[in-house]
């Protein structure tokens, strides 16, 4: 019997996204690991959202090569991303749950369980007949991550997941990160705050102006930044 096909590592090697003209991503190369989870970090316009949509295959890079355990063409069916404003479907929250499940092939039988199973995963199963664009914005958070992990990804991405959230809806966030990070499922996500990459953190990628300039343990990376922009971000002063 033959092994299921991983998604991991995730090799990116001098990766260089250019559109009309303007170099987002300047010779990116960096590999993800199964393992606790990545986060990015660094200013606005750094290209944090970029390089996740280039690690999810829906950004061809202008050079350079990606590649998914050894393959540069690899269908992203163990992928999963969560971007920081989610849509929600004109349906319940279990509506928009078994959506995502039909769409993962799950069949029609098993999907009311499987989206009850999710919901609470996700601590939204007491609402799971509210309609899902009445939920507060942390609440539809975590609803697009049910949606997500009803793909059974290896490696789920997440944009900014707790942007414009009360600290309230942040912790519940983080808590479904942790989970989701415990089961083994690769997480690599981007934020602006510092303490939530201390929190959540196995390992920082610092980027800036497109590049990245620093990465390490998170443990290594907030004792001892090595970078004149690492330590400079870390004391809390602006990058331009």
């Amino acid at each position: 019997m033959r092994a299921p096909l991983s998604d991991l590592p995730i090799v990116l090697r001098d990766v260089t996204l250019a559109v009309h003209g303007v170099t987002i991503l300047d010779r990116i190369s960096t590999t993800v690991v199964p393992g606790a989870p990545t986060v990015l970090i660094g200013p606005n316009g750094a290209g944090k959202t970029t390089l996740l949509r280039v690690m999810m295959g829906l950004l061809r890079p202008s050079g350079g090569q990606v590649r998914w355990d050894g393959r540069d063409a690899a269908a992203p069916t163990r992928r999963a991303i969560v971007f920081q404003r989610p849509v929600m479907l004109r349906r319940s929250a279990a509506g928009n749950v078994r959506y995502a499940l039909a769409a993962a092939g799950v069949g029609r039988a098993a999907r009311s369980e499987r989206a009850a199973e999710l919901l609470d995963q996700v601590g939204l199963k007491d609402i799971a007949e509210r309609p899902a664009r009445r939920l507060s914005g942390g609440e539809q958070q975590r609803l697009a991550l049910a949606r997500a992990l009803a793909r059974e990804p290896q490696v789920l991405f997440l944009d900014e997941p707790t942007a414009s959230l009360d600290p309230a809806a942040t912790k519940a966030i983080e808590d479904v990160v942790r989970a989701v990070a415990a089961r083994g499922i690769k997480v690599v996500m981007s934020t602006h705050d510092l303490g939530e990459a201390r929190r959540l953190a196995g390992d920082i990628v610092l980027m800036h102006r497109g590049r990245i300039v620093e990465t390490a343990d998170a443990s290594t990376f907030f004792s001892h930044p090595t970078t004149s922009e690492a330590r400079r971000f870390v004391a809390g002063e602006l990058l331009v």
